[in-house]
């Protein structure tokens, strides 16, 4: 972004009105705004508020490809970044914008970062977390890999299946909860067994709303699902709480074909050789009684 012709003469005036000022965007859409300024600044219809505690260290930046990086540090409050969101996992990937503003007319501003968190750390009532550059996703594989199973993710645009459709995703209500990752799912009896292992588990309401896990087993009785992630839920989960059940997908083609009606959208190579070819050893064939040659 350039900055304007009003900014550049505010700047070069030598007495100036100036503060910065942060945007973040978390995945769930929650945006908060922060300012090192002693009194709150809005534009862009967010208030940037000054009470927050938020500070940054000087960006880096390059007009390379390598990564921009700074770091954020600010104080853990109820009202702006908690702990528990952090522990939640809820700031994972927020996208992140900063300015350059002159308070006294916001309109006179110039972006000078635009990235997402990396690492957050939390320790004594305070924060710090790493900020990443756009220049970062440069650096992340691109192009299809060669592979028996199916390489897309199920329900996204290479896989085109709708995960709107009722035929695979439930509402159900939590009747049973053991460690943040063990639950007992009811409402959904109509689905078969196993018909989520391997989909997704999201949380609509409670302490945990927004929050997603993948599920490692899921094992129908008595019309009540029971549901393995993989991963403990970083946050409270209680009996009650409403989910949304993704149905699963183990990347296979005949579950492509019978369980989704997807194959002409299947994205793996079913008939490559596998590992089981590259390592196996050329038969030695035996010689036939007649001809010249042949062994006897």
């Amino acid at each position: 972004m350039r900055i304007s012709e009003s900014l550049k003469a505010h700047v070069k005036s030598g007495v100036t009105t100036l503060a910065r000022c942060w945007a973040l965007t978390r995945r769930d859409g929650v945006v908060l705004g922060f300012t090192d300024h002693d009194r709150d600044i809005t534009f862009g219809g967010i208030t940037f508020r000054a009470d927050s505690g938020l500070t940054a260290c000087a960006l880096q930046q390059t007009t390379g490809l390598a990564v921009d990086n700074s770091e954020a540090l600010g104080a853990l409050s109820d009202a702006a970044v908690t702990e528990a969101d952090i522990r939640a996992g809820r700031y994972d990937g927020a996208v992140v914008e900063a300015w350059l503003v002159n308070w006294a007319n916001p309109g006179d501003r110039l972006m000078q970062f635009r990235g997402a968190l990396g690492e957050i750390t939390r320790a004594a009532g305070a924060f710090q977390a790493e900020l990443i550059g756009l220049s970062a996703a440069l650096n992340q594989p691109q192009g299809r890999v060669y592979q028996t199973p199916c390489s897309a993710v199920l329900g996204d645009a290479a896989c085109n299946v709708s995960l709107d459709d009722p035929a695979f995703h439930a509402i159900g209500t939590v009747g049973a909860v053991a460690e943040q990752k063990v639950l007992l799912v009811s409402g959904a009896a109509d689905f078969a067994n196993g018909w989520f292992t391997r989909g997704m588990l999201g949380v609509l309401d409670g302490p945990a709303a927004g929050l997603t896990g993948v599920i490692r087993r899921d094992a129908l009785a008595d019309g009540v699902h029971g549901i393995e992630l993989w991963e403990g839920l970083r946050a409270e989960i209680g009996v009650g709480d409403s989910v949304r059940l993704v149905a699963g997908c183990d990347k296979r083609t005949e579950t492509c074909k019978a369980k989704f009606s997807n194959f002409l959208n299947f994205r793996g190579f079913p008939d490559i050789p596998g590992e089981d070819r590259l390592l196996s050893i050329p038969a030695r064939a035996r010689a036939g009684n007649s001809g010249n040659g042949g062994a006897k």
